[in-house]
């Protein structure tokens, strides 16, 4: 069984693009994150101690988000996935969403981004 830990809307400010300014200035990302665990432990223990602690996930993210400036979402994506897989032991995979709402393309659109998922055991 596989139960899993949510965080949607995550705002960060990061200077990640190919675009010159996307590099100098940043913009605003959002990030969705899917943790898949075992939650049978504390929903019966009702202790903070046998699960995954929201803060430590969301503070977790945002290092590994804005530590390095990256050209692709995807490799931004990825030390998100590395960093969440490395911290956490009791994630068993992660499904991580990164949301570009201001992405430079000549077009009018709600949202561009990428989605990917990343487990211990492929």
């Amino acid at each position: 069984m596989t139960d899993t830990i949510f965080v949607t809307g995550l705002s960060i400010h990061a200077r990640h693009g190919v675009m010159e300014h996307e590099t100098e200035v940043g913009q605003r990302f959002v990030i969705d994150l899917e943790l898949y665990t075992d939650l049978s432990e504390p929903s019966r223990s009702d202790r903070l101690a046998d699960t995954v602690s929201y803060a430590e996930v969301v503070a977790t993210t945002t290092a590994a988000f804005k530590n390095t400036n990256y050209k692709l979402l995807e490799r931004a994506a990825g030390a998100v996935a590395d960093a969440i897989l490395s911290h956490f032991p009791r994630i068993r995979a992660v499904k991580i969403t990164v949301h570009k709402p201001h992405a430079p393309i000549a077009a009018i659109f709600d949202d561009v981004g990428i989605m990917l998922t990343r487990s211990r055991h492929p």
